[in-house]
């Protein structure tokens, strides 16, 4: 049987002595989980900011970019969806470690999945 954390990539990102917790949960969970979804992420963005803005496509990279980071910060829905999609992919263990730190591991979903649209819309 396929497992939520059968259909990730593994990452073996070094950790040193002064590697957070929430690095770990980062690097070895939310990272991975953002790659396999990243497909469902720019499509969704995609036609979010089509229906926000008929000419995205025409929109030069600096005010995609503009747009993207504002949407992610600004839009509570459309942040709202993008952590679910993200924690929808987390396993019972990876739930409870997520929950202990739900605000911090949200900004860094967030912040990842800036990066993540920025670099291939």
């Amino acid at each position: 049987m396929t497992t939520k954390i059968n259909l990730r990539e593994s990452f073996n990102l070094p950790n040193s002595e002064t590697t957070t917790p929430a690095e770990i949960f980062q690097n070895q969970t939310l990272r991975p989980i953002l790659k396999l979804q990243n497909d469902l992420y720019i499509s969704l963005f995609t036609n979010y900011a089509i229906r926000q803005n008929s000419d995205f496509n025409a929109l030069s990279s600096a005010k995609k970019a503009v747009m993207i980071e504002q949407s992610l910060q600004k839009d509570n829905v459309l942040k709202n969806t993008f952590i679910g999609i993200t924690i929808g992919m987390l396993t019972d263990e990876e739930m409870e470690v997520y929950i202990s730190d739900s605000k911090e591991f949200n900004k860094r979903i967030i912040t990842m999945l800036i990066k993540r649209l920025n670099s291939q819309i």
